[in-house]
Protein backbone atom coordinates (compact mmCIF):
# COMPACT_ATOMS: atom_id res chain seq x y z
CA UNK A 1 0.00 0.00 0.00
CA UNK A 2 1.36 3.42 -0.96
CA UNK A 3 1.96 5.78 1.94
CA UNK A 4 2.68 9.51 1.68
CA UNK A 5 5.97 11.05 2.78
CA UNK A 6 4.43 12.63 5.89
CA UNK A 7 2.88 9.32 6.94
CA UNK A 8 6.19 7.48 6.53
CA UNK A 9 8.02 10.12 8.58
CA UNK A 10 5.38 9.96 11.32
CA UNK A 11 5.52 6.16 11.42
CA UNK A 12 9.26 6.31 12.19
CA UNK A 13 8.40 7.79 15.60
CA UNK A 14 6.53 4.62 16.55
CA UNK A 15 8.51 1.51 17.46
CA UNK A 16 7.24 -1.63 15.73
CA UNK A 17 5.95 -4.30 18.06
CA UNK A 18 5.91 -2.01 21.09
CA UNK A 19 2.76 -1.78 23.22
CA UNK A 20 2.57 1.69 24.74
CA UNK A 21 0.84 2.74 27.95
CA UNK A 22 -2.18 4.94 27.22
CA UNK A 23 -0.63 8.36 28.13
CA UNK A 24 2.45 7.65 26.00
CA UNK A 25 0.30 6.38 23.13
CA UNK A 26 -1.80 9.55 23.17
CA UNK A 27 1.33 11.68 23.22
CA UNK A 28 2.61 9.83 20.15
CA UNK A 29 -0.72 10.20 18.37
CA UNK A 30 -0.58 13.97 18.85
CA UNK A 31 3.05 14.15 17.71
CA UNK A 32 2.45 12.07 14.58
CA UNK A 33 -0.50 14.18 13.37
CA UNK A 34 0.63 16.15 10.30
CA UNK A 35 -2.60 17.16 8.55
CA UNK A 36 -3.45 20.84 8.17
CA UNK A 37 -6.83 20.27 9.82
CA UNK A 38 -7.63 19.22 13.39
CA UNK A 39 -7.65 15.45 12.96
CA UNK A 40 -10.01 13.16 14.83
CA UNK A 41 -8.35 10.63 17.14
CA UNK A 42 -9.97 7.22 16.82
CA UNK A 43 -9.83 4.09 18.95
CA UNK A 44 -10.05 0.58 17.48
CA UNK A 45 -10.58 -2.23 19.99
CA UNK A 46 -10.67 -5.89 18.93
CA UNK A 47 -12.60 -8.04 21.40
CA UNK A 48 -12.51 -11.77 22.09
CA UNK A 49 -16.23 -12.25 21.48
CA UNK A 50 -18.35 -13.46 18.58
CA UNK A 51 -20.77 -10.77 17.39
CA UNK A 52 -22.85 -13.40 15.58
CA UNK A 53 -24.21 -14.51 18.96
CA UNK A 54 -26.81 -12.32 20.67
CA UNK A 55 -25.38 -13.06 24.14
CA UNK A 56 -21.94 -11.78 23.09
CA UNK A 57 -22.96 -8.39 21.76
CA UNK A 58 -21.14 -5.38 23.16
CA UNK A 59 -22.97 -2.10 22.74
CA UNK A 60 -23.59 1.01 24.76
CA UNK A 61 -22.98 4.73 25.04
CA UNK A 62 -20.99 7.06 27.26
CA UNK A 63 -20.51 10.81 27.62
CA UNK A 64 -16.77 11.41 27.20
CA UNK A 65 -15.28 13.75 29.87
CA UNK A 66 -14.05 16.19 27.22
CA UNK A 67 -16.52 15.43 24.43
CA UNK A 68 -15.49 14.48 20.89
CA UNK A 69 -14.67 17.91 19.53
CA UNK A 70 -17.49 17.53 17.03
CA UNK A 71 -20.96 19.00 17.31
CA UNK A 72 -23.45 16.27 16.50
CA UNK A 73 -26.59 17.06 14.51
CA UNK A 74 -29.51 15.45 16.33
CA UNK A 75 -32.85 14.45 14.84
CA UNK A 76 -35.65 13.71 17.31
CA UNK A 77 -38.91 11.88 16.72
CA UNK A 78 -41.30 13.18 19.37
CA UNK A 79 -44.62 14.99 19.75
CA UNK A 80 -46.30 17.38 22.15
CA UNK A 81 -44.37 18.44 25.23
CA UNK A 82 -41.50 16.06 24.43
CA UNK A 83 -41.03 17.70 21.04
CA UNK A 84 -40.90 21.16 22.63
CA UNK A 85 -38.44 19.93 25.28
CA UNK A 86 -36.20 18.45 22.55
CA UNK A 87 -36.15 21.78 20.71
CA UNK A 88 -35.26 23.65 23.89
CA UNK A 89 -32.46 21.13 24.57
CA UNK A 90 -30.86 21.97 21.23
CA UNK A 91 -32.17 19.32 18.83
CA UNK A 92 -31.47 20.25 15.20
CA UNK A 93 -34.59 18.58 13.77
CA UNK A 94 -37.80 17.59 15.57
CA UNK A 95 -40.88 16.04 14.05
CA UNK A 96 -43.12 13.04 13.50
CA UNK A 97 -44.51 11.56 10.29
CA UNK A 98 -43.26 14.60 8.35
CA UNK A 99 -39.65 13.57 9.01
CA UNK A 100 -40.37 9.93 8.16
CA UNK A 101 -41.71 11.01 4.78
CA UNK A 102 -38.77 13.35 4.18
CA UNK A 103 -36.30 10.52 4.84
CA UNK A 104 -38.24 8.04 2.71
CA UNK A 105 -38.93 10.36 -0.23
CA UNK A 106 -35.76 12.47 -0.31
CA UNK A 107 -33.21 9.96 1.02
CA UNK A 108 -32.36 12.64 3.58
CA UNK A 109 -29.45 12.06 5.99
CA UNK A 110 -28.27 15.51 7.13
CA UNK A 111 -27.96 14.41 10.79
CA UNK A 112 -25.58 12.31 12.90
CA UNK A 113 -27.80 10.82 15.63
CA UNK A 114 -31.49 9.88 15.77
CA UNK A 115 -33.41 9.96 19.07
CA UNK A 116 -37.01 8.84 19.60
CA UNK A 117 -39.50 8.72 22.43
CA UNK A 118 -40.92 5.18 22.98
CA UNK A 119 -44.39 6.16 21.73
CA UNK A 120 -42.87 7.11 18.35
CA UNK A 121 -41.12 3.81 17.65
CA UNK A 122 -44.14 2.47 15.79
CA UNK A 123 -43.59 5.23 13.25
CA UNK A 124 -39.78 5.13 13.33
CA UNK A 125 -39.85 1.36 12.81
CA UNK A 126 -40.83 1.99 9.18
CA UNK A 127 -37.36 3.43 8.64
CA UNK A 128 -35.50 0.35 9.90
CA UNK A 129 -34.23 -0.72 6.48
CA UNK A 130 -33.04 2.83 5.77
CA UNK A 131 -31.57 3.89 9.12
CA UNK A 132 -30.33 0.46 10.23
CA UNK A 133 -27.54 -0.04 7.66
CA UNK A 134 -26.21 3.45 8.47
CA UNK A 135 -26.14 2.77 12.21
CA UNK A 136 -28.75 5.48 12.82
CA UNK A 137 -31.67 3.42 14.11
CA UNK A 138 -32.62 4.52 17.66
CA UNK A 139 -31.94 1.90 20.34
CA UNK A 140 -32.70 1.62 24.08
CA UNK A 141 -29.19 0.19 24.64
CA UNK A 142 -27.62 3.29 23.15
CA UNK A 143 -29.97 5.54 25.11
CA UNK A 144 -31.52 6.91 21.93
CA UNK A 145 -34.98 5.47 22.64
CA UNK A 146 -36.00 7.22 25.84
CA UNK A 147 -38.94 9.04 27.46
CA UNK A 148 -36.53 11.87 28.33
CA UNK A 149 -35.54 12.98 24.83
CA UNK A 150 -34.34 16.37 26.12
CA UNK A 151 -31.75 14.71 28.37
CA UNK A 152 -30.61 12.49 25.48
CA UNK A 153 -30.12 15.53 23.24
CA UNK A 154 -28.12 17.37 25.90
CA UNK A 155 -25.86 14.34 26.46
CA UNK A 156 -25.23 13.87 22.74
CA UNK A 157 -24.40 17.55 22.35
CA UNK A 158 -22.05 17.27 25.35
CA UNK A 159 -20.02 14.52 23.67
CA UNK A 160 -21.87 11.23 24.09
CA UNK A 161 -20.57 8.46 21.85
CA UNK A 162 -22.02 5.08 21.03
CA UNK A 163 -19.77 2.04 20.89
CA UNK A 164 -20.76 -1.20 19.20
CA UNK A 165 -19.15 -4.24 17.64
CA UNK A 166 -18.85 -4.52 13.89
CA UNK A 167 -18.95 -7.86 12.04
CA UNK A 168 -15.23 -8.41 12.65
CA UNK A 169 -15.65 -8.02 16.44
CA UNK A 170 -13.98 -4.59 16.49
CA UNK A 171 -15.26 -1.39 18.10
CA UNK A 172 -14.37 1.81 16.24
CA UNK A 173 -14.96 5.03 18.17
CA UNK A 174 -13.74 8.65 18.17
CA UNK A 175 -12.17 9.86 21.42
CA UNK A 176 -11.47 13.49 20.54
CA UNK A 177 -9.33 15.76 18.39
CA UNK A 178 -5.55 16.21 18.14
CA UNK A 179 -5.99 19.72 19.58
CA UNK A 180 -7.22 18.18 22.86
CA UNK A 181 -3.67 17.20 23.76
CA UNK A 182 -2.48 13.91 25.29
CA UNK A 183 -3.94 14.45 28.77
CA UNK A 184 -7.56 15.03 27.70
CA UNK A 185 -7.34 12.25 25.10
CA UNK A 186 -6.09 9.87 27.80
CA UNK A 187 -9.01 10.76 30.07
CA UNK A 188 -11.48 10.19 27.23
CA UNK A 189 -9.73 6.90 26.37
CA UNK A 190 -9.92 5.69 29.99
CA UNK A 191 -13.63 6.55 30.20
CA UNK A 192 -14.47 4.69 26.99
CA UNK A 193 -12.36 1.63 27.83
CA UNK A 194 -13.90 1.52 31.30
CA UNK A 195 -17.35 1.35 29.72
CA UNK A 196 -16.30 -1.35 27.23
CA UNK A 197 -14.74 -3.47 29.99
CA UNK A 198 -17.86 -3.04 32.15
CA UNK A 199 -20.00 -4.17 29.21
CA UNK A 200 -18.18 -7.52 28.93
CA UNK A 201 -20.78 -10.22 28.20
CA UNK A 202 -20.98 -13.07 30.70
CA UNK A 203 -20.83 -15.48 27.74
CA UNK A 204 -17.42 -14.15 26.66
CA UNK A 205 -14.61 -16.68 27.24
CA UNK A 206 -10.85 -16.25 27.24
CA UNK A 207 -9.06 -12.96 26.61
CA UNK A 208 -11.64 -10.17 26.31
CA UNK A 209 -9.53 -7.34 24.89
CA UNK A 210 -7.40 -8.79 22.09
CA UNK A 211 -5.86 -5.55 20.84
CA UNK A 212 -6.23 -1.82 21.20
CA UNK A 213 -4.96 0.70 18.62
CA UNK A 214 -5.34 4.46 18.41
CA UNK A 215 -4.73 6.60 15.33
CA UNK A 216 -5.55 9.99 13.85
CA UNK A 217 -7.59 10.39 10.67
CA UNK A 218 -4.48 10.49 8.49
CA UNK A 219 -1.81 9.08 10.79
CA UNK A 220 -0.28 5.69 11.67
CA UNK A 221 -1.66 3.44 14.38
CA UNK A 222 -0.19 3.26 17.88
CA UNK A 223 -0.68 -0.01 19.77
CA UNK A 224 -1.78 0.29 23.40
CA UNK A 225 -0.90 -2.18 26.15
CA UNK A 226 -4.35 -3.64 26.83
CA UNK A 227 -3.04 -5.95 29.58
CA UNK A 228 -3.04 -2.98 31.97
CA UNK A 229 -6.63 -2.13 31.19
CA UNK A 230 -8.41 -5.25 32.42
Amino acid sequence: MFRGKKYVESAKKIEKGVLYDAPEAMDLVVKTATAKFDETVELHVKLGVDSRHADQQVRGAIVLPHGTGKTQRVLVFAKGDKAEAAKEAGADFVGEMDLVQKIQQENWFDYDVVVASPDMMGVVGRLGKVLGPKGLMPSPKAGTVTPDVAKAVKEIKAGKVEYRLDKTNIIHCPIGKVSFGAEKLTENFNALMGAIIKAKPSAAKGQYIRSCVTATTMGPGVKINSAKLV
